[in-house]
């Protein structure tokens, strides 16, 4: 097999192909090799046999190296410590700026969190008034249903009295006085009270010598309240000590 022909050797001619600079301006230092391959395609060549010529018989590849001498860096140009990348700094009058700013953001968020806590108390307080006027109207809706029933009531007491509450009238009456108790009637007024002029209503006077305050010595009609709310006073009579 043919041998293939290479390039000539650069620091023997003192020159590289393609143009190359002279070896002994390339100093020592690496060089890079540069590998170029190509086929000669011509079928009909003239005999490039010749002895003397650089071209390789038909078919064959021809390597060729091209040395590139790798240019110095001079050491002036690296010399000197490392090169570390300063902090940015920031442009005259910006860090005022921006202090401004912040200064501005903060109070606006102050504003913002006393208007928060502002509508929050009085959310508060109106949940609050709410709850209270729904459980006075409840009372009071409850309480005028209760009045309405008094007078029957009352004539339930008279037929007590009188001995007529026997019998299934006087089991109706029973459970009609327990049910109104559920919505917080109770009846007041008894024989020996002490007199309260918020809660009696005095019809007659009288002195005794048995008493030493105003006491309650006849109940004519008794008084009702639905929890701490007067319904209708006791109707009474009073006697004073002497």
């Amino acid at each position: 097999m043919t041998e293939k022909p290479r390039a000539a050797d650069p620091g023997a001619t003192g020159s590289a192909p393609g143009g190359s600079a002279p070896a002994e301006q390339a100093g020592d230092g690496p060089r890079v090799v540069i590998r170029n391959n190509r086929k000669i395609s011509e079928a009909n060549e003239p005999a490039a046999a010749d002895a003397g010529s650089d071209v390789p018989a038909e078919g064959l590849v021809e390597e060729a190296e091209v040395v590139v001498d790798e240019i110095e860096v001079e050491a002036a140009e690296v010399a000197g410590p490392p090169v570390v990348d300063a902090p940015a700094q920031p442009v005259d009058g910006g860090g005022t700026a921006f202090g401004a700013e912040l200064e501005a953001l903060r109070k606006d968020l102050d504003e913002r969190t006393r208007d928060l806590q502002r509508v929050t108390a009085e959310y508060a307080n109106y949940r609050k008034r709410v709850d209270r006027d729904k459980g006075l109207v409840t009372e009071q809706a409850t309480g005028a249903v209760l009045a309405a029933l008094l007078p029957i009531l009352d004539d339930l007491d008279r037929a007590r009295e009188h001995g007529d509450l026997v019998g299934p009238f006087g089991t109706m009456a029973e459970q009609l006085t327990t049910a109104l108790g559920k919505f917080g009637l109770t009846a007041f007024g008894e024989q020996g009270d002490p007199f309260d002029p918020t809660r009696h209503e005095a019809v007659a006077h009288q002195t005794s010598a048995d008493v030493t305050e105003p006491t309650c010595v006849q109940v004519m009609r008794r008084g009702y309240q639905a929890g701490e709310r007067l319904l209708r006073p006791a109707m009474v009579a009073v006697a004073d000590p002497e």
